[in-house]
């Protein structure tokens, strides 16, 4: 585990990237909120509950990018291709733009920069033994679980069933990359920041090939195990 001193590092890291991103964005933030409204009626801010540092509940700010109220006409897990997803919505998710406002959530100290992104409470319960631990620090805005998995959705759209094959494939692989991140240092922590710059610029990790490939071939499993039945 971090020592007190790399915990007081990595809040004033936090502090410092989060505080100046905001205030960049700020416009940027104001004009996709606009577009937002725009694009279809609702609020143009989105407050979901998750889990936080442990397992306390935090509200966790997006922009919208689904239709208002949309998390009560259907599942929890989006796939590529919902039809719940704005036009806005779509390159939002795209372009992980609709993070934004999450700067806040560090600034606030609900979340950090690099760290495990938080979950759902009900996912929460399917958690083995060994992932509780990721419960123990802020969850983060990106880490190498949520940059490998950056197009989840599409992975997801293969399965016929999706809840299953998140709980059962997505989910796992993205936990055990999310635990190799733990302990790492504020220079590591640099180096996900570094390549989530890339990885929003199209530029992907070509080592993230090889998680995705497994998680296509589990799912197809998963799949022809459903067609047995």
């Amino acid at each position: 585990m971090r020592s007190k001193s790399d915990n007081r590092s990595k809040r004033l890291f936090d502090i410092g990237v989060a505080g100046a991103l905001l205030l960049v964005s700020s416009p940027a933030i104001a004009l996709l909120a606009a577009v937002v409204r725009l694009d279809s009626k609702g609020p143009a801010l989105f407050f979901h509950s998750r889990v936080g540092r442990g397992q306390r509940p935090i509200r966790v700010a997006k922009l919208r990018t689904m239709v208002n109220n949309a998390e009560h006409t259907g599942s929890a897990i989006t796939a590529a291709r919902d039809p719940r997803v704005t036009r806005a919505g779509k390159f939002l998710r795209r372009t992980k733009l609709d993070e934004l406002p999450q700067l806040w959530n560090v600034l606030k100290g609900d979340m950090t920069i690099v760290g495990p992104r938080p979950e759902v409470a009900r996912y929460i319960g399917h958690y083995k033994p060994e992932w509780l631990r990721l419960l123990e620090v802020r969850p983060g805005l990106t880490d190498l679980a949520s940059l490998t998995f950056r197009d989840e959705e599409s992975i997801l759209a293969l399965a016929q069933d999706r809840e299953r094959a998140y709980l059962e494939v997505v989910m796992p692989l993205k936990l055990r990359l999310a635990l190799e991140g733990l302990d790492q240092s504020l220079l590591a922590d640099l180096g996900v920041l570094l390549k989530t710059v890339l990885s929003v610029l199209g530029l992907r990790d070509p080592r993230a090939e090889e998680a995705l490939s497994l998680a296509r071939r589990e799912i197809a499993l998963l799949n022809s195990k459903m067609v047995i039945r």
